[in-house]
């Protein structure tokens, strides 16, 4: 019972994140275009376009981050998952699971201190806290580490799949 309860909110991180990548993906093309027309087209380059994508891109990066650990779809040990069945094969995947997690445990403890760090801080050309671009260290690290477990309980393998 907890196990599909913890797989469902895996399933619904996993799509909220996707989601928010493809829109944030939107809204950095929208702006590069605007970026493009300000300075091509009106002559009066925009101060704040380049920036904004550059921020997003980080949380977007995070964001595809948290879906391609769910699905399986970073390239890890495959040789050793291919060539490995029954016993050594799960314990192939459960030494990825807890590098994994100690690399999103990492990354998630260090993201707070640094988020905490440059809060006082804004951007060059906007008045926001720089702290909401670190955040996305960990945010991502935190959902990361949910996919991983459901990636553990309930492997996808997409890169395999796929590999020749």
């Amino acid at each position: 019972m907890i196990r599909l309860v913890f797989l469902r909110l895996d399933r619904w991180l996993t799509d909220l994140a996707l989601n928010l990548a493809c829109v944030l993906l939107a809204i950095i093309c929208v702006l590069g275009l605007w970026q493009v027309l300000s300075r091509f087209v009106f002559s009066q380059p925009s101060t704040w376009t380049e920036e904004s994508m550059r921020r997003l891109l980080i949380w977007c990066v995070m964001l595809g981050v948290v879906v391609a650990f769910r699905r399986g779809a970073l390239v890890s040990v495959d040789l050793m998952l291919r060539s490995s069945r029954g016993t050594w094969q799960h314990a192939v995947r459960g030494i990825i699971t807890v590098a994994s997690l100690a690399f999103l445990g990492v990354l998630l403890r260090f993201g707070v201190e640094l988020a905490w760090r440059v809060r006082f801080q804004t951007f060059a050309s906007m008045e926001l806290s720089m702290a909401w671009a670190y955040a996305a260290l960990p945010v991502g690290a935190a959902l990361a580490i949910v996919t991983v477990l459901g990636h553990h309980f309930d492997p996808i393998d997409e890169e395999l799949e796929t590999a020749q």
